[in-house]
């Protein structure tokens, strides 16, 4: 059954009530504390998911994507959210470079020290 939140209007007491589908709206309702009828329905903030596409026309803005040319943090954070907007891990060798990139290494300096990535032995290619 679900609940109903209210207020009153006369004592300003908050309450609830439990109620089917085909009560609502039909059933009187009385504050429990005053027994006045002058009650308003109190609705909840909701919470919104965001679907892919969404997430994804966030991530493409002009303004984030010209961020992480100049933040390497900024590039790490993206990447992690690519991550985990697939749903799968991918794998140490992306996990030691966003880490590298989320302390602030530089991309040049990552490939320098880790030549293998660039070279595509790591999984990562220029093809």
């Amino acid at each position: 059954m679900p609940t109903y939140r209210y207020h009153c209007l006369t004592c300003k007491k908050r309450f609830e009530l439990f109620m089917t589908f085909q009560e609502y709206g039909v059933k009187p309702v009385v504050c429990p504390a005053c027994s006045s009828e002058k009650v308003e329905r109190r609705i909840e903030r909701i919470r919104v998911m965001k679907d892919d596409a969404a997430r994804l026309a966030r991530m493409a803005d002009p303004e984030s994507l010209s961020r992480i040319d100049d933040d390497p943090r900024a590039l790490g954070k993206m990447m992690r959210e690519m991550e985990s907007g697939l749903g799968e891990k991918m794998g140490a060798e992306f996990d030691e470079v966003v880490g590298r990139l989320e302390s602030g290494q530089t991309p040049e300096a990552i490939e320098k020290e880790l030549p293998d990535l660039s070279s595509g032995e790591g999984g990562f290619s220029d093809d």
